[in-house]
C-alpha cells in the first residue's frame, strides 16, 4: 500500500517545481513542501515522538498545517486535527481524550493557549507565529532511510478526527492509512483530478470534507490555494479568478452565500470545470440556481461521513436532472444498503437506515469500544442517516435519524419541509427542527432567513398549504439574520431547539 506521505515524496521527486500550496505570500512547490515535511519529521524525532504517538494540530488552514500533517505521517505519528475555532472547554476535552505527545497551536490564540495550560505539559507544546513559513529550525531533516517503515494495511492509524456537533463525551474517529489512501484514491477517480488542476480551499482541514479536498488534490499532484476569506465572498471569487482555479468545493451555505451576495455576477472563470458539494444536503432549488449561474461547470453532489473517512456516494453531473435530490450512487469499492431496525435489507423505495461498507470505513472510535460496537456491525457502518435506494442504486436521504420530528402520530423529515419552504422566492435560508410540545410531543418549527424583509409568518404558511401535508406545516416560524452553524458550515439544529434559543427568538 502506498500512503499519502509516500505519494508526496514521489511527486516531489517526479515534479519538484510544480506548484503545491499557496498561502497568501507563502508559495511552495512540491520539492519545498516535501522538504518542510521531512524537516518537521526531524523535529518530532528530536522531541522524542515515536510511531503511534498523537500529534494534535490546533491550526487554521495554513501552510504549517499541511506540513505538520505530512511530517507527522513521515515520522509514523497519528495526526489529530482539532477545530481551531473551538472553545477552551472543547479543546481541553479533546486533548485529554487523545493524550498528544505534541500540540501545535498559534501563539496568541487565547482559547487554545488556555486549553494547553490545562491539559498539556510545556515541553509538549509548540506555538507558531502568525505568518506562514514552516522553517522548522529545531532539527535537521532525516533521510528516508531514517524514517519509520511505511504503515501497513491493518490497524496503523493515520488520523483521529473528532466529529462536529456532538454532545457529551468526545468522539474521535480513528482512520488508518489504508482508510485514507483508499478514500482519497476513489475520490480522485470520481472527480477525474489531475496534476494540472488547481483548487481554492475554504473548508477547514480539521473536518473530513476539508481534509479530503486537501489530500485528494495533493495526491493528484495538483495545486491547493488556501483562502480564509469566505466571509467576503467577492475575495473568494477574486482568488478563483487570479489563480485560474479549475475546481472549488463547499457546503450548501458556501454556494448560497456566493449566490446571495452576487459574488458570481460578471466573474471570469474560464478554467473552472468542477464544483463539489458535501457536508449536508443541497436543495434541488439551490443546485439549479448554481448550475444556471455557472453553466458548463460540472457540479458533483456528494455524500459521506467522517466515519467513512469522507466520501461514500456521488451523483454524476450528467444525472443531476433525472436524479434530483439524490445523494448519489456508491463511489468505487463502497457498498450501501438501506436496512430496517432489525438490520434486514429493505427493497428499493422503502425508507430505513443507511448502512455502508468499504475500505474507507473507520477502525472505530478512539478509546470507546461501546460506541464502536454500536456503529460497526460485521464490517458495516450504521450511518444514522435515513434514506431509500431507487432501482438503479441511487440513494435519497431523508435526514438524520436523530433529526426526525415526532409530532403526534406522524414522523416528519426536516428536509421535506425545508425543500418546500425554499421554493418561496422570499426565503434565502431555512432550518426546520422539532420543538417540545406538551400535547403533540414535538411541533414542526422553522427558522427563516428572509430575502424579502416584508415576508410574514402567514405568507409562509399559505405557501406551505399547497405543498405539504397539514401536519408538516410549521406551527412556529422565527425570523433570524443568520442560522447557527459549525465551522464546517453545517446548521446546528440541536442549538435551535434549546430552551435558551427559543426564549431568545419569540
Amino acid at each position: 500500500m502506498i500512503t499519502l506521505a509516500d505519494r508526496l515524496l514521489a511527486t516531489s521527486a517526479r515534479r519538484p517545481s510544480a506548484a503545491a500550496i499557496g498561502d497568501g505570500e507563502c508559495r511552495a512547490d512540491y520539492a519545498a513542501l516535501a522538504a518542510s515535511a521531512l524537516r518537521f519529521a526531524g523535529v518530532l524525532r528530536a522531541r522524542g515522538v515515536v510511531a503511534g504517538d498523537r500529534v494534535a494540530l490546533v491550526l487554521p488552514n495554513r501552510y504549517e498545517a499541511v506540513v505538520a500533517c505530512y511530517g507527522a505521517w513521515l515520522a509514523g505519528a497519528v495526526v489529530v486535527p482539532l477545530n481551531a475555532q473551538a472553545s477552551r472547554r472543547e479543546l481541553a476535552a479533546w486533548l485529554a481524550h487523545c493524550e498528544p505527545a505534541l500540540v501545535l497551536a498559534v501563539s496568541g490564540d487565547a482559547e487554545a493557549e488556555a486549553a494547553l495550560e490545562l491539559k498539556v505539559a510545556p515541553d509538549r507544546r509548540m506555538l507558531l507565529g502568525p505568518r506562514s513559513h514552516a522553517g522548522w529550525p529545531e532539527a535537521a531533516a532525516p533521510s528516508p532511510a531514517e524514517l519509520p517503515a511505511g504503515p501497513g494495511v491493518g490497524s496503523d492509524l493515520a488520523m483521529i478526527m473528532y466529529t462536529s456537533g456532538t454532545t457529551g463525551a468526545p468522539k474521535g474517529v480513528t482512520l488508518s492509512h489504508a482508510n485514507v489512501a483508499a478514500n482519497v484514491g476513489a475520490v480522485v477517480a470520481d472527480l477525474g483530478l489531475a496534476a494540472d488542476d488547481c483548487t481554492v480551499s475554504v473548508l477547514p482541514f480539521y473536518y473530513s470534507y476539508g481534509a479530503s479536498v486537501l489530500h485528494t488534490h495533493l495526491a493528484a499532484g495538483a495545486h491547493v490555494v488556501l483562502e480564509p476569506n469566505l466571509v467576503f465572498p467577492h475575495l473568494v471569487v477574486g482568488t478563483l479568478e487570479r489563480e485560474g482555479a479549475t475546481g472549488f468545493s463547499g457546503v450548501p451555505s458556501t454556494f448560497a452565500l456566493l449566490l446571495e451576495r452576487g459574488a458570481l455576477e460578471g466573474c471570469a472563470l474560464p478554467r473552472l470545470r468542477y464544483l463539489t458539494q458535501a457536508g449536508g444536503a443541497m436543495t434541488v432549488a439551490l443546485a439549479r440556481r448554481l448550475r444556471q449561474r455557472l453553466p458548463g461547470v460540472r457540479l458533483h453532489i456528494m455524500y459521506g461521513q467522517t466515519e467513512a473517512t469522507a466520501r461514500l456516494a456521488s451523483v454524476p453531473p450528467a444525472r443531476l436532472d433525472d436524479k434530483p435530490g439524490s445523494a448519489g450512487r456508491p463511489i468505487r469499492d463502497v457498498r450501501l444498503q438501506v436496512r430496517d431496525e432489525a438490520g434486514i435489507v429493505l427493497p428499493a423505495g422503502v425508507e430505513g437506515e443507511v448502512w455502508a461498507a468499504g475500505p474507507g470505513i473507520m477502525c472505530g472510535y478512539w478509546r470507546d469500544p461501546a460506541a464502536s460496537a454500536l456503529a460497526l456491525r460485521a464490517g458495516w457502518l450504521r450511518t444514522g442517516d435515513i434514506g431509500r435506494m431507487d432501482a438503479e442504486g441511487y440513494l435519497f436521504l431523508a435526514g438524520r435519524r436523530s433529526d426526525m420530528i415526532k409530532t403526534g402520530a406522524h414522523r416528519v423529515h426536516p428536509l421535506d419541509v425545508e425543500e418546500a419552504l425554499l421554493e418561496h422566492p422570499g426565503i434565502a435560508e431555512v432550518a426546520v427542527v422539532g420543538v417540545p410540545d406538551d400535547v403533540l410531543g414535538q411541533v414542526v418549527s422553522a427558522w427563516v432567513v428572509r430575502r424579502d424583509p416584508d415576508l410574514c409568518e402567514n405568507a409562509i404558511r399559505a405557501h406551505c398549504r399547497g405543498r405539504l401535508a397539514p401536519y408538516k406545516i410549521p406551527r412556529r416560524v422565527d425570523f433570524v439574520s443568520a442560522l447557527p452553524r459549525t465551522a464546517s458550515g453545517k446548521v446546528r439544529r440541536a442549538s435551535l431547539a434549546r430552551p435558551e434559543h427559543l426564549e431568545a427568538t419569540p
